[in-house]
C-alpha cells in the first residue's frame, strides 16, 4: 500500500461515512468524498474540490469519480427506505456500480463496510443483498478486497434510551442477549487503519460485551431514571419473524433486521475505547 494513498469514502454524508471524514480531515491524506447531498459534505469541512456529487445508483453518475483514487472506503447502504429504493438496489448494485469505476480505474484497494454476521442470515433481505455485494467484492482479480463486517453502533441502540426516558423498556426472553456495539468514531478509526491490512474479511466490535438488560439499564441510570423493563416472550419475536417474511420489504426491512439480530448472540472482535454508558451519559446532557 502506498505511504499516503488518495481516499475517496462513499456514502460520506451518512452516520459512519461522516465520522470517517471527521477522522480522514485531521490526517494529511489527499480526500474525496461522494454523496448526493453536498451541503451535507460542506457542513463536515470539506471545500469544493473534496466534494463529488453522485446519485450511486445512477451508473453513469459516478464516471471518472475514482480517477486518481487510490483507495475507495464504501459505506453506502440504506439506513431508512424513504426513497422507495431496495436494498438489492442501494447495499448491492450501488455498491457494485461504484465497484465496476473503482476497477475500470484502476483503484489499488476498495474497503466495504457491511455488517456483523451478514453470511449467517442469508434471510434477512438487508443482510443478503449486503453479503452480495460483499462475495462480488472478494472475487475482485483487480484490487485489493476489504470486507469490514461490524457490530451495532451506539446509534443504533439509541430506541433503548428513548423507551427507557418513556418509562419502560421492553426486551424480548430473559434480556441476556449478548452484544459488543462499537461507537462511530472508534470505527472509522479503525476502516482508516485497515488500509494497511492485508486481510479481506474482517468482524469487529466494540469494547465491551453487554447483555441487552445491561444496556437498557445503562439507559435507564443515564436519565437517573428507576428500572422499569417488561420481558415478553421470545415467541411472540419468532412469530413476529416469520410474519415479517411474507411481507414487502419496503414495509418491514428495518424490523426484520432488528428482531433476528435480537434473537442470537453477537460478539465480534473488540477494538476501541468509548463506552455505551458514556453515550447514553452525553445523549442526556444534550437533551438538557
Amino acid at each position: 500500500m502506498l505511504d499516503k494513498p488518495r481516499i475517496l469514502v462513499a456514502g460520506a454524508s451518512g452516520y459512519l461515512g461522516s465520522h470517517i471524514v471527521k477522522y480522514l480531515l485531521n490526517t494529511d491524506y489527499e480526500l474525496k468524498a461522494l454523496a448526493r447531498s453536498p451541503d451535507k459534505l460542506r457542513a463536515l469541512g470539506l471545500n469544493e474540490q473534496q466534494i463529488i456529487n453522485a446519485q450511486v445508483t445512477q451508473p453513469s453518475s459516478l464516471m471518472g469519480c475514482c480517477q486518481h483514487i487510490d483507495v475507495v472506503i464504501s459505506c453506502i447502504g440504506i439506513t431508512k427506505q424513504q426513497d422507495g429504493l431496495s436494498y438489492q438496489e442501494v447495499d448491492y448494485q450501488a455498491n457494485l456500480n461504484l465497484l465496476n469505476e473503482a476497477e475500470q480505474a484502476g483503484v489499488k484497494q476498495f474497503i466495504y463496510i457491511s455488517a456483523f454476521n451478514a453470511p449467517r442470515y442469508p434471510q434477512v433481505r438487508l443482510l443478503a443483498a449486503k453479503e452480495r455485494f460483499a462475495q462480488r467484492l472478494l472475487t475482485s482479480n483487480q484490487l485489493q478486497p476489504c470486507v469490514i463486517r461490524p457490530n451495532g453502533f451506539f446509534s443504533d441502540l439509541q430506541e433503548f434510551y428513548h423507551m427507557a426516558d418513556k418509562g419502560r423498556v421492553y426486551l424480548f426472553g430473559d434480556g441476556e442477549m449478548q452484544l459488543n456495539p462499537i461507537h462511530g468514531v472508534d470505527l472509522a478509526k479503525f476502516c482508516v487503519e485497515a488500509m494497511a491490512s492485508t486481510q479481506q474479511q474482517i468482524d469487529i466490535g466494540g469494547p465491551q460485551v453487554l447483555s441487552v438488560k445491561q444496556i437498557a439499564e445503562q439507559a435507564f441510570a443515564a436519565q437517573g431514571k428507576q428500572v422499569n423493563i417488561c420481558y415478553i416472550p421470545d415467541t411472540v419475536r419468532r412469530v413476529a419473524l416469520w410474519m415479517i417474511k411474507h411481507l414487502p420489504e419496503k414495509w418491514v426491512g428495518p424490523p426484520e433486521f432488528f428482531l433476528t439480530m435480537m434473537g442470537d448472540n453477537a460478539v465480534a472482535p473488540a477494538t476501541g475505547k468509548r463506552y455505551l454508558a458514556d453515550y447514553f451519559q452525553a445523549l442526556t446532557q444534550h437533551k438538557r
